[in-house]
């Protein structure tokens, strides 16, 4: 978190039993605002940046990228995934969210491959801050920032003063069909804005770890350090849910990625489970019964669940599922519950 704004950012209440059950429902059916803590931003401004960027990524992001943001894979030249990004163009860069804990080395990574491109790579945090937002208390209040409010997922809209709002993917229960948004904010405005959040009526500060359970419901991966170099794009659905194109140009891992998709056989993919107790961990690995030896799976993105224990997204290999009996850490460790995501495999 940059400290140019946090200081003066209220404390976001730790996870506690006794306000768990008003933070989920405040994140289902209420208004809530938290900080995004775990998030990095890595922006690319310059005459060459879209084309730099496009050579880059698995995405295809000259289509539309200013007015709709798009998910996306940096990948090793292995075809091994190294970052997943939500990616939108702003005035005058390119922003590159993704999980704070690789930021600064794929930004470095990055930078190595600009060679001659009249473009430049910069940490985001330095001038911007990350809120989750949602609810129709909150809707009101950013009715006072932006003129019109996106409203499909990913769909974005910019103000000239307080930054960019994006509405990120949903779940498709009813409970979950409203919008919620990312807000990138400029460190000048963010003190502004927090404070109108907190004069919203009925509002709940969210602590940062609850609001991670939105983004494992809508089934969206997000790659971190432990998990980097694991996995192609296909095991999580990152071609499913938009974050593959398969007719732009060549970029890191290309050919490996496309041979995965038209010659090869997918044999893993990403799905959604509950674990009742013994918390999992990013990249933990999971195992099925009849096989004691080698994992079946593991364990991408974690989040507390309402009703107890724990959900999160899994990379496990198709049989494994197809024969339900998937244990986290070892053949007889918890059970894995497998939900429904909310798109079609």
């Amino acid at each position: 978190m940059n400290p140019r704004w946090c200081n003066f950012l209220p404390d976001i209440p730790h996870h506690s039993e006794a306000t768990q059950a008003a933070q989920f429902d405040a994140l289902k059916h209420g208004s809530f605002a938290t900080i995004s803590t775990d998030s990095g931003i890595i922006t690319c401004s310059g005459t060459d940046a879209i084309a730099f960027i496009q050579s880059q990524l698995t995405a295809n992001i000259t289509q539309s990228l200013t007015h709709t943001a798009t998910l996306a894979g940096y990948c090793s030249p292995k075809g091994r995934l190294l970052a997943t990004f939500l990616v939108w163009k702003d005035e005058n860069c390119i922003s590159l969210i993704c999980s704070a804990d690789v930021r600064v080395s794929i930004q470095k990574r990055l930078s190595m491959f600009l060679l001659r491109a009249k473009a430049k790579l910069a940490d985001g945090t330095n001038d911007r801050a990350l809120l989750r937002v949602g609810g129709h208390s909150v809707e009101l209040v950013l009715k006072q920032y932006f003129s019109t409010l996106p409203i499909t997922p990913l769909s974005i809209t910019h103000s000239q003063t307080a930054g960019t709002l994006v509405c990120l993917p949903n779940a498709s229960t009813a409970a979950r069909a409203r919008a919620h948004y990312l807000w990138s904010i400029p460190v000048e405005v963010v003190k502004h804005v927090w404070e109108n959040l907190l004069n919203v009526p009925n509002l709940e500060i969210i602590a940062p770890e609850l609001v991670h359970w939105l983004d494992v419901q809508s089934g969206v991966p997000k790659i971190v350090a432990v998990t980097q170099e694991q996995f192609v794009p296909q095991m999580i659905n990152l071609e499913l849910i938009g974050g593959v194109s398969f007719r732009k140009g060549c970029y890191p891992g290309q050919e490996i990625v496309a041979r995965s998709q038209y010659r090869g056989t997918i044999k893993r993919r990403l799905f959604l489970a509950h674990l009742d107790d013994g918390q999992p961990k990013p990249g933990q690995e999971l195992f099925e019964s009849s096989d004691k030896q080698q994992p079946c799976g593991h364990v991408l993105n974690v989040s507390h669940s309402p009703e107890g224990g724990w959900d999160c997204l899994v990379e496990v290999k198709l049989m494994a599922r197809a024969a339900d009996d998937v244990h986290l850490g070892q053949v007889d460790g918890t059970r894995l519950k497998f939900l429904a995501l909310p798109y079609a495999l």
